[in-house]
């Protein structure tokens, strides 16, 4: 996986290795390049030489997330064509690194050769690589033992460790291990290296063992990886590069497939690589929504792990409410001695009522009610976390503001950096803010609770009292953030209610949550396929004409595939399918210019401009959610519904795809197919 420029990673789940084309691994501070696990940079040198050179990548196999095999030389590249002596590198991630070093001899004498492993371990926390912090509080150790390199580090009651062996002999040294290497013309030879990380608690008991009673050794993985696979419906298309992009896609959530340590083993989707290898409220509900008719089985374990870390009391230095859906989870340094909030966060606005979408969808595409009555109580707390905890101003709203002064969010929706939230001046709004689609969540929030309460739950009362409510903050929405005079919402409302009158793809959020009146969906519509936010690959976060509109901005112009995702969504939900197919047609388009894969953002440059997407610098690959925005674009087009009692099939495909159907499709029907052929196109490539 090549998405780190320059680099290449080995997943699997939350731990994960990043080095460059060779294999080798030679750290910076602020590089997330190395071994990781539960937020820690295990291994942050993993160099080899052969007498002393370093490697040249000549060949790289990374088409499985979990294995990849580099085939090098030594010496510098202008060399390597006459080279006598060549190395592969097989590295598989599974709970620990294993690689399989082999050294050939091609030329026509013997050779003693010295081959040498440079090993380095800083157990840099994820949050201090992130923002460059250099100093650590704990103490560093070495271990050199007969057959294994033992480096540690400790700071009180934390302590990590990794062991470092090989299954040939070798000379270990504090800096690493070297083999003396006799080879005759036409020979080879092997070793097995081994690096193990311990998360140790203070009685020395590992925190990461559990990982491998479930996965006693790596023969594993690739049967794991082949039942998630089969397990998923089966596309039939004309197109090659929507097949590849699926596929790619699937692939990318198996990899990012984990389980958290001490909350059992059921896997949940780790939000990405390299910053976010860990459970995110909103991130995994979202991911869960998307996916729910390929992988349906992402989202019970979803459900019950952030049920059980819901919010229980009042915490203002981690932001926890009753209640409330948490935010983020982490295991490292930073997490533990509360330099960071993270252990966990819950400084998000939009994951409790996300946490009601998700269960009550789920529901409807499973028909399993037991998880629904198992999780009464926890939406129950969800539902009044929006109403007691999170209308800060008393308006019938859901607003934030960070109670955490020192390390808690500014923005705590989705767009969750500094800036994204602005006037269309480019002036900041003050604290408490309340976004415009976090709004729509609450709103579906409680039509979906009202459902469960009448359908699942037994309780009319409650229903009635929800849909009350749901109905009051729609009038209310539909006449405070409405600019009458530009013809959508406002992005957010400002302390004192004043609205944020920027232009943003928020606006599509309000679609899929159906808070927006069927009169006024064509011209937010318009507003969304104009040019100010189109691109022509996807709608624009942030539209262009605005004072902060920079279309390589984290927020702030670029193109998000989850977010149009879920604008395409409720573009169908409304009846806008060939804007929808539109939509769908870019983001899938784009994604083969990334090798299948769908990055956390890019570029918002215009597609006539760039005739191909731009890649946003530091954007997170792979991503759950942009992973996941292929299974919900593709839901989309062939405008496969759950909310009857049948699956209606209604295709709205860009004629770019030709053919296009998804098989067996697992739900509360069974395991039936779902056919969509094309129908005859308009001169724009979208369905007639």
């Amino acid at each position: 996986m090549r998405d780190i420029a320059g680099t290449v990673a080995c997943i699997d789940g939350n731990t994960f290795m990043v080095s460059d084309a060779s294999g080798d691994v030679e750290s910076s501070p602020s590089t997330p390049v190395g071994l990781f696990a539960a937020d820690t940079r295990f291994l942050s040198r993993w160099r080899l030489t052969v007498d002393g050179e370093c490697m040249t990548a000549l060949s790289v196999d990374d088409s499985q997330y979990f294995e990849v095999t580099f085939f090098a030389v030594p010496g510098r590249a202008v060399d390597y064509v006459e080279a006598d002596v060549s190395a592969i590198r097989r590295r598989r991630i599974g709970p620990d690194l294993t690689e399989s070093l082999t050294i050939f001899n091609y030329g026509e004498e013997d050779m003693t050769l010295d081959v040498r492993l440079e090993v380095e371990a800083d157990f840099a926390d994820i949050f201090e690589i992130k923002f460059d912090i250099e100093e650590k509080a704990g103490t560093y150790y070495t271990k050199v033992g007969k057959n294994e390199l033992r480096l540690g580090y400790r700071r009180g009651t934390y302590h990590r460790e990794v062991v470092v062996s090989a299954s040939e002999p070798a000379q270990f040294d504090p800096g690493g291990l070297r083999f003396a290497v006799r080879l005759r013309p036409g020979q080879q030879w092997s070793t097995r290296l081994q690096a193990v990380m311990l998360a140790l608690r203070p009685d020395g008991v590992d925190l990461r063992s559990a990982l491998r009673v479930q996965r006693p050794d790596d023969s594993t993985l690739p049967t794991s990886m082949r039942d998630w696979v089969a397990a998923a419906p089966t596309l039939d298309t004309d197109s090659v590069g929507l097949q590849q992009v699926y596929h790619r896609s699937l692939v990318d959530l198996a990899a990012l497939r984990f389980a958290p340590l001490s909350l059992g083993g059921a896997s949940v989707p780790a939000a990405g690589l390299p910053w976010f290898m860990t459970l995110f409220g909103r991130d995994s509900l979202l991911t869960c929504l998307q996916t729910l008719p390929v992988t349906p089985s992402l989202t019970p374990p979803t459900l019950r792990i952030l049920a059980s870390l819901q919010g229980a009391r009042t915490d203002d230095v981690l932001e926890e409410d009753p209640g409330r859906i948490l935010h983020e989870l982490r295991y490292g340094e930073s997490a533990a001695f509360e330099e960071q909030p993270h252990s966990p966060y819950y400084g998000t606005v939009d994951a409790s009522p996300l946490f009601v979408v998700l269960l009550d969808e789920y529901e409807r595409w499973s028909g399993d009610t037991a998880l629904a009555l198992e999780l009464e109580q926890e939406a129950r707390a969800a539902l009044t976390w929006i109403d007691r905890y999170a209308d800060l101003t008393s308006t019938g709203y859901v607003w934030y503001q960070r109670r955490n002064r020192a390390t808690g969010l500014d923005n705590q929706c989705w767009k969750d950096s500094w800036d994204s939230i602005s006037y269309a001046d480019g002036r900041l709004p003050g604290f408490p803010r309340a976004t415009c689609e976090t709004q729509g969540y609450a709103y579906d929030a409680k039509i979906r609770g009202a459902r469960l309460a009448r359908t699942v739950w037994g309780d009319p009362a409650y229903a009635e009292r929800l849909e009350g409510e749901a109905a009051a903050l729609y009038e209310r929405f539909n006449r405070d953030f409405w600019l009458e005079d530009r013809g959508f919402y406002a992005l957010a409302l400002d302390h004192d209610g004043t609205a944020v009158d920027s232009l943003s793809s928020n606006i599509g959020h309000l679609l899929w949550s159906g808070i927006v009146p069927p009169e006024r969906a064509p011209r937010v519509v318009e507003h969304l396929m104009g040019p100010a936010l189109f691109s022509g690959w996807g709608v624009r976060t942030f539209a262009d004409g605005q004072r902060r509109y920079n279309p390589l901005g984290y927020h702030n112009g670029t193109v998000w595939p989850f977010d149009n995702s879920f604008i395409a969504w409720g573009l169908r939900r409304y009846g806008f399918g060939n804007e929808a197919a539109r939509i769908a047609e870019g983001i899938l388009s784009a994604a083969t210019y990334f090798e299948g894969r769908l990055p956390e953002a890019f570029g918002g440059f215009d597609r006539d401009t760039t005739k191909f997407p731009i890649r946003y610098p530091t954007a997170g690959s792979p991503q759950a959610w942009s992973s996941g925005a292929t299974m919900l674009l593709l839901r989309t087009m062939l405008g496969i519904n759950p909310h009857e009692d049948h699956l209606a099939v209604d295709p709205a495909l860009p004629a770019t795809f030709g053919r296009v159907a998804l098989l067996d499709i697992p739900g509360r029907w069974g395991r039936r197919d779902a056919f969509a052929r094309q129908r005859p196109t308009s001169a724009d490539g979208t369905v007639s």
